[in-house]
């Protein structure tokens, strides 16, 4: 904890003024002035390699955050449990760089409620202003990549043309020189902080980075590094390579050629150096059952990506209320028969089947860490104290199951053409009913979907090192 020199009160870094501020003397202070303060002085050593920390875990979840105050409030931002966070001291490995916070917690509130003014159908605890009050500022790890291509060139191009009946394709090999430098493509260090959303809440604008001193974190908090910067070696370049490849396409006299498969070997892509960084994010987290939801604001541009499960109630009430009035001006302006009633109504089954077994499906897929590697790398490299997770078999959905058969039926009496019309109208109401329990099962797969087992499940809670 770094105190005032003045009156030896709390020092917090201070958003807006981007220092370090004491509440009780108002005092602000530069943060590297404390620097030698929070790093680990090593004489034999050019720079300071870690820090001293706190890390806290949750006994609910095992999940665990670091900070440099010694203090913190019973509230886990992985699992959204109320509870006493255990805590000890420990030596972190020092990131080269961080992105201070340029969005206040207001700032952070402002922008997440805009974004549930548009969500009709979310919970209602997710628009709770206590709830919203919730929002806590972490730093969380990334790996920054710097990537250069650089040399001769030769690449494989070709040009069409047509001549009376026939096409004609000239192959060429378009050379050059490239000189390209990529600062800073970023990936999340950590296991805990989903994929999906750490690439959405990007760009972060590297141009904002500093170098690092603990003392940005002072009032914050941070997750710990534990993905290798590997994993992610292969996508930074081959993104590097994407970019390198539009902007040739783009640039005269290769935007007249249609340019052949280019691999990274082609434009000679070199992974130059890799740095520790951490960049700002407001965390908040709801939990229902063994499940959570996230909500999260980029600390730097305000960017908002929550993710927003759906009250089953409200949507099902305000289709039923919407579908009336469709009803009604449908009944004025077509005519349908009930054979064509009856197989308009199978269509719409065989298409809320599929869909329900899309979603579940991608639950399966999302539950496994089938596309989240920062979870897989945890899952072979996570130590004794990770136990394993088994998840069911998966089942048929109700949902699939019910439509199939309310499908099946619905081209039963079509092809056998009853003479009675009650035949199909009945027939109809059923499907109907059926699809309407089976959209019932897709929110309840989209809300498993846009939630995600408590982080860490598979590691022992508690602090088993303390």
């Amino acid at each position: 904890m770094l105190t005032c020199p003045n009156c030896g009160g709390n020092l917090r870094f201070d958003i807006p003024s981007q220092q370090l501020a004491c509440k009780q003397c108002q005092s602000q202070f530069d943060p590297y002035a404390f620097d030698e303060k929070t790093s680990d002085a090593k004489e034999e050593t050019a720079s300071d390699d870690s820090f001293e920390a706190t890390i806290f875990t949750c006994p609910q979840c095992g999940g665990e955050i670091l900070s440099t105050d010694n203090a913190a409030t019973g509230f886990c931002s992985f699992c959204g449990a109320s509870t006493i966070l255990y805590s000890r001291l420990t030596r972190e490995k020092r990131p080269a760089y961080i992105i201070p916070f340029k969005k206040t917690k207001e700032e952070c509130k402002q922008a997440y409620a805009a974004r549930m003014k548009k969500a009709w159908f979310a919970p209602k605890e997710l628009k709770d202003p206590a709830y919203i009050d919730s929002f806590r500022g972490i730093y969380m790890p990334y790996w920054a990549f710097y990537i250069t291509q650089k040399g001769d060139l030769s690449l494989p191009g070709k040009k069409s043309y047509r001549k009376g009946d026939y096409i004609y394709t000239d192959h060429y090999s378009l050379t050059g020189n490239l000189n390209a430098y990529y600062k800073g493509l970023s990936y999340d260090a950590s296991s805990s902080f989903a994929d999906n959303i750490s690439e959405a809440l990007a760009p972060y604008d590297v141009k904002g980075m500093k170098a690092f001193t603990p003392a940005y974190l002072s009032g914050f908090y941070a997750d710990t590094a534990d993905v290798d910067y590997k994993i992610y070696q292969n996508d930074a370049e081959a993104s590097a390579v994407h970019e390198t490849v539009d902007t040739i396409k783009k640039t005269k006299p290769f935007s007249s050629y249609t340019l052949g498969n280019i691999s990274n070997n082609m434009l000679n892509t070199h992974t130059e150096t890799v740095d520790r960084t951490m960049f700002p994010v407001w965390f908040l987290s709801y939990r229902k059952n063994d499940r959570v939801a996230y909500a999260t604001v980029n600390g730097q541009t305000g960017k908002v990506v929550a993710d927003i499960p759906v009250d089953a109630r409200k949507y099902v009430l305000s289709t039923l209320l919407l579908a009336v009035p469709i009803f009604l001006i449908l009944a004025l302006c077509v005519t349908l028969l009930p054979s064509w009633l009856l197989l308009a109504c199978a269509i719409l089954s065989v298409i809320s089947a599929v869909t329900c077994g899309i979603e579940h499906s991608s639950i399966r897929r999302k539950d496994e860490n089938l596309d989240d590697r920062g979870k897989q790398y945890q899952e072979l490299h996570g130590g004794q104290n990770r136990i394993p997770v088994k998840i069911p078999k998966p089942k048929a959905p109700v949902g699939t199951v019910l439509s199939l058969i309310a499908t099946a039926l619905s081209m039963l009496i079509w092809f056998l053409h009853p003479v009675s019309d009650l035949w199909y109208y009945i027939t109809a109401v059923f499907t109907l009913v059926i699809i309407l329990v089976t959209f019932i099962d897709i929110i309840k797969a989209y809300n498993q979907l846009s939630t995600r087992r408590l982080p860490q499940f598979d590691r022992q809670g508690g602090d088993d090192r303390a």
